[in-house]
């Protein structure tokens, strides 16, 4: 027992626990997010006697007579000043690291009223931020102390039109705490439910023995694949996913569910796990897809261990390459990564009729809910899903992982349940970016214009398909370049192993393959005698042209323009690298493709409803701008409400740097019914009127016998350089990209520097090792890089008309991350002359012992 003060009041912790606990289940002070209770992200860094501290590791007996301090206890002034700098500096994407960050904040200007940039970044240098870069975090920091010093929080600014800064529109609920996220739920009369996972990456489950772990006090239930009402497989396309592995069939990974454990409190769950015993048949093992391939190989799969072949031509690229003048081949390989976001899984479901509500944390409603349907065997009314505050993403929470249990649990007990994963489980049972094996050709004549091109992949998508498929096609598709040649060919091969899964990751794909093409055309510029950048300024694609894919690209694209924003910086580097990048806007290859928004009038404002996830990326943002442009309407007047699939139409996942786009266009034509009606009527006289807009991206199936198929609706583009100091740190990257239109450029920038720093991770330090299918690595030890390690980070929008829809902007969520790597890559080229062809890079400063 201990007696301490929280926020200003007395509180006695009878029970010993940790403080995190403490504060969140028994207080309820949700702002103190628990990210990984390692002590290792910082999300639940609180105050104790004025000093920052993470809450997941002091034990409340220790803190007898101690001062605590969360965001909820800052003054009224504090919150404003907060509120504001983050929200004018662009700080704030996802929002789960963000309150640590504020307290962080309060710590250092407390103690120093006007501190250097190198003091913030060390101030935060404990709290890892997976989304912004921490650039702007820094940016705000440094903006709080002004505005405190000054003593007055400036005003909003009032134009919310397309291209103006403005700050999101969830700023206050995320830098505050007050918005939530689903583990931030607590519901009357709420469970908690886990499962248990396999001991074996490959085994056949003989028998599941539940019944200690029944008999123990507060056990509300234990289920198996034989409690499933409908389908035991998942899988966001392929169904190939177990919920859980019946009696007598095969685990796949180590996150395979066995059973699932319903408990009064977290306490007993954990005990009632430990009670569960299961028999096995132990098996060998496919530990990577070289094994995967063997004859005599083990099935990970009973339809075979090869998930995808992808084969596209164009072209005859062997003879072409034959006939140049300069030749070059090399292999390379790429690793696993982890998302890391800062928000580990979590879903609350709870009765609703003879149905069930999710609330969860996802990259799509409408997915969880279509997957959920065939689990319970339900239809889709009986199955709603409503997005809460989504704490990152990069394409790791597009499948469902604990949404589907958190519904089974409460459809069979009638009881609210929540279901979460612990950092460990998350580390382990969503997908990571797929780890491949390449190798490229590359022809070019004697200056350099590439003749033709040459590649194979081979990548492991572990345990299950998740999003394999498609991602090995795009790895595949854009694997050349975006240069202005006509002689490609690639085949791509997906293998089942008993690994981890891996699926979609910022890039999908791209900045595999991306690593490859870009790596040669730097060798090759070197044997013809140019640079690496007049070597890309040669090739790029430029409007007019046909790309190796085959389609003729529009006025919007702007690589050349992006070249041309970073030769200054360019010219005057000793040790630079550069690489170049397209990515698609939109699903593309003739694959349906719809973004829908719904504005419905209510007290006076106009609602924005689109089932679309706004994951970090500041889709509500974007939309809320959209409105405020096409109908003169104030922000506000605007609300932007949360995806869910009962009231909100599907807008499609969040996946592909879609959602300006499509969703985006779709807001444009409903808006252009809604100021029509406007001319005549007040808002308020519209109530309950609803505008509805639709758009369909129609492209071409990959492999369309027509002589320049549309592949995509849009194309973004980007360069990148790396300038290294000398002693071979980055002292800067310059990243220019073309948009189309910026909606926002203050998000347009902090997607820049996210991508950039996550791409500095992939290229440099970050590690996902595995041990005979067992994945090693712990929160701290994934090599993410700290706000005190970045270089300066330069963003660079290039802007360029030419695009019919939306305004003409272009999601640029993806691309910012697929071409750091090999920029980094061709600097440390320059700098010791040691070609690197693995990721991450050897013998550089950051992975020297």
């Amino acid at each position: 027992m201990a007696t301490f003060t929280v926020n200003g009041h007395t509180v006695t912790a009878n029970q010993n626990q940790k403080l995190l606990r403490f504060l969140r289940d028994t207080l309820r002070l949700t702002s103190v997010k628990d990210g990984c209770s390692e002590g290792a992200c910082g999300t639940c860094t609180v105050l104790i006697d004025g000093k920052p501290t993470r809450a997941c590791i002091p034990q409340t007996d220790k803190l007898e007579g101690k001062q605590i301090l969360t965001v909820e206890g800052l003054t009224e002034f504090e919150q404003e000043v907060f509120t504001y700098a983050f929200g004018a500096a662009g700080a704030v994407q996802c929002g789960f690291c963000i309150p640590g960050m504020v307290m962080c904040a309060k710590a250092l200007l407390d103690q120093n009223p006007a501190p250097t940039r190198e003091e913030a970044a060390y101030a935060i240098r404990n709290n890892i931020c997976r989304c912004t870069g921490y650039v702007k975090i820094i940016d705000a920091i440094l903006l709080a102390a002004e505005v405190f010093r000054a003593g007055a929080v400036p005003p909003a600014p009032e134009d919310w039109s397309l291209g103006q800064r403005v700050p999101r529109v969830d700023v206050r609920e995320k830098v505050t705490g007050t918005g939530i996220y689903p583990d931030d739920v607590y519901l009357d009369g709420m469970i908690y439910a886990s499962a248990v996972r396999s001991a074996y990456p490959r085994a056949r489950v003989l028998a599941i023995h539940t019944e200690e772990a029944k008999a123990l006090p507060g056990v509300v239930g234990v289920f198996t694949a034989a409690d499933i009402p409908g389908q035991n497989k998942v899988g966001h396309l392929k169904k190939d996913w177990d919920t859980m592995i019946a009696v007598g069939d095969i685990t796949h990974y180590l996150g395979d569910a066995i059973c699932i454990v319903a408990a009064e409190d977290p306490e007993t769950l954990e005990r009632a796990k430990a009670l569960v015993r299961v028999d096995y048949e132990e098996l060998p093992m496919v530990r990577s897809p070289r094994e995967a391939m063997l004859p005599d190989a083990p099935l990970v799969h009973r339809d075979g261990n090869l998930l995808a072949h992808k084969h596209i031509q164009r072209g005859n690229p062997a003879e072409a390459i034959a006939k140049s003048k300069h030749i070059l081949t090399q292999r390379f390989t790429t690793p696993w990564t982890e998302h890391a976001f800062l928000e580990p899984e979590c879903a609350v479901a709870y009765p609703d009729g003879d149905g069930v509500m999710i609330l969860s944390t996802d990259q799509g409603a409408y997915d969880t809910q279509h997957e959920t349907m065939g689990m319970l065997g339900l239809p889709a009314e009986k199955v709603k899903v409503r997005n809460c505050l989504v704490g990152g993403g990069f394409g790791g929470k597009e499948d469902v992982t604990v949404q589907h249990h958190a519904a089974l649990v409460a459809y069979l007990t009638k009881r609210p349940v929540k279901v979460k994963l612990t950092r460990a489980e998350s580390l382990l049972i969503h997908p990571k970016r797929h780890p491949m094996e390449m190798e490229f050709s590359i022809g070019c004549d004697e200056n350099g214009i590439i003749q033709g091109v040459a590649a194979e992949v081979i990548a492991d998508t572990g345990a299950y398909a998740s999003l394999g498929g498609p991602v090995l096609e795009r790895a595949c598709t854009h694997a050349a370049g975006p240069y202005n040649y006509q002689n490609f060919e690639i085949d791509g091969w997906a293998y089942y192993t008993n690994n981890p899964p891996a699926g979609a990751f910022r890039g999908f794909g791209v900045t595999q393959t991306c690593f490859c093409i870009e790596t040669l055309l730097n060798q090759m510029a070197d044997i013809v005698g140019v640079s690496p950048w007049e070597i890309r300024y040669r090739n790029a694609i430029r409007p007019g042209q046909e790309l190796p894919n085959g389609q003729i690209v529009d006025n919007s694209t702007g690589l050349v323009e992006t070249l041309e924003a970073v030769k200054p910086y360019y010219d005057r580097a000793k040790y630079v690298g550069i690489a170049c990048a397209m990515k698609n806007a939109g699903v593309g290859v003739g694959i349906p493709d719809t973004g829908r928004v719904r504005l419905v009038i209510q007290e006076g404002k106009v609602h924005i409803f689109a089932g679309a996830s706004c994951i970090g990326q500041g889709l509500g943002t974007v939309l809320t701008q959209m409105v405020c442009t096409q109908t003169g309407l104030p922000p506000e007047a605007v609300v932007y409400e949360r995806s869910n699939t009962y009231f909100a139409p599907d807008s499609g996942t969040t996946s592909g740097s879609r959602q300006t786009l499509f969703t985006g266009e779709a807001c444009r034509r409903a808006c252009e019914s809604l100021r029509e009606a406007i001319k005549d009527k007040s808002l308020t006289e519209l109530e309950n009127e609803e505008f509805y807009g639709e758009y369909l991206g129609k492209t071409d199936p990959l492999g369309a016998p027509v002589p320049n198929p549309v592949s995509h609706i849009a194309y973004g583009y980007a360069t990148q350089i790396c300038i290294l100091n000398e002693e071979g740190k980055i002292e800067q990257i310059v990243a220019a990209h073309d948009v189309g239109k910026a909606v926002n450029p203050l998000s347009v920038e902090g997607q820049i520097e996210g991508g950039v720093v996550m791409s500095m991770g992939y290229a440099l330090t970050e590690r996902y090792p595995l041990t005979d299918c067992k994945p090693t690595a712990k929160f701290g030890t994934l090599g993410l890089f700290r706000a005190n390690q970045i270089p300066e980070i330069t963003p660079i929008i290039v802007e360029k008309e030419g695009l019919n829809v939306a305004c003409g902007a272009i999601g640029i969520g993806e691309i910012t991350a697929i071409p750091t790597a090999p920029a980094i890559a061709d600097a440390y080229f320059r700098y010791d002359g040691r070609l690197r062809t693995s990721l991450p890079l050897e013998n550089t400063p950051y992975t020297r012992k």
